[in-house]
């Protein structure tokens, strides 16, 4: 097959994205705005993305960060995509974010209409929002904070996306859904804290918010006010139970369990 383009290559899903699709023989084209990939890209300079696309088979689609309405940004990138004969798409979402919602919600319709072949990953949130770079949930060392309360989230591993992202892209039959992916078991923050405790082997402890205090939180970490406010109303979305649930998608797909949280 010609290559694949992986957007966002740099980023937690899209390296293990192309990772799994180079250990399988694929093609792979990186895309980033940052150094280390194949081509430049930056969803908000057009002329990057047909060059971007120029001979590639499929896409491994992430969405702009930190912009709450990304819509408009994508949709010109996926005409081009169909002016220049690409099959398919396959997007990054999230459970969090039904097909039509605002946001990726939109995109999510953008890619169902617009593409020949198409998937949509709607990933609950990530195990790795608890280590390195993405660690926007610490305060300090030793404290998470959430809005949710006790409620409990199925995290999932960045792999386990990676790898449905990479049969999505590749699998002759195209998927042409969307799959709620999620770890094996849903846990409290307070649970992950206690997980966090015997790895690290020092205390941790998960301090419970307000959502407006949460929103301070991460706009004081650099997020725009507005991304912020709508990232921190998610945890109110899970302390009333959204992701409180484990589905079958990434054994259905890979035909291997989702990695556990408390391993």
């Amino acid at each position: 097959m010609s290559e694949v383009l992986v957007i966002g290559a740099t980023g937690t899903t899209g390296s293990r994205v192309a990772a799994f699709l180079r250990e399988r023989g694929v093609p792979v084209r990186t895309a980033s705005r940052g150094q280390g990939a194949h081509v430049r890209f930056d969803w908000a300079q057009r002329a990057t993305h047909a060059p971007a696309l120029r001979g590639v088979s499929a896409v491994y689609l992430v969405a702009p960060a930190g912009v709450t309405d990304p819509a408009p940004l994508v949709q010109p990138f996926l005409e081009e995509a169909v002016r220049q004969g690409v099959r398919r798409v396959v997007q990054l979402s999230s459970s969090a974010v039904p097909e039509g919602a605002a946001g990726l919600g939109q995109v999510h319709r953008l890619v169902r209409t617009a593409m020949p072949e198409w998937a949509v990953l709607r990933p609950s949130w990530f195990m790795q929002n608890f280590t390195g770079h993405t660690l926007a949930v610490r305060e300090r060392d030793g404290e998470l904070l959430s809005a949710t309360g006790d409620a409990r989230v199925a995290f999932v591993d960045a792999a386990d996306i990676a790898a449905v992202a990479g049969h999505a892209l590749t699998d002759e039959v195209p998927h042409n859904t969307g799959h709620i992916l999620t770890g094996p078991e849903a846990l409290s923050y307070d649970d992950v804290a206690a997980v966090l405790s015997r790895r690290e082997g020092k205390p941790v402890r998960h301090r419970a918010v307000s959502v407006a205090e949460l929103a301070r939180h991460f706009a004081e970490r650099g997020m725009p006010d507005d991304y912020a406010g709508m990232l921190a109303a998610y945890d109110e979305a899970i302390r009333d139970g959204s992701e409180d649930r484990v589905t079958d998608a990434v054994e259905r797909v890979t035909g291997r369990p989702p990695r556990r949280f408390s391993w």
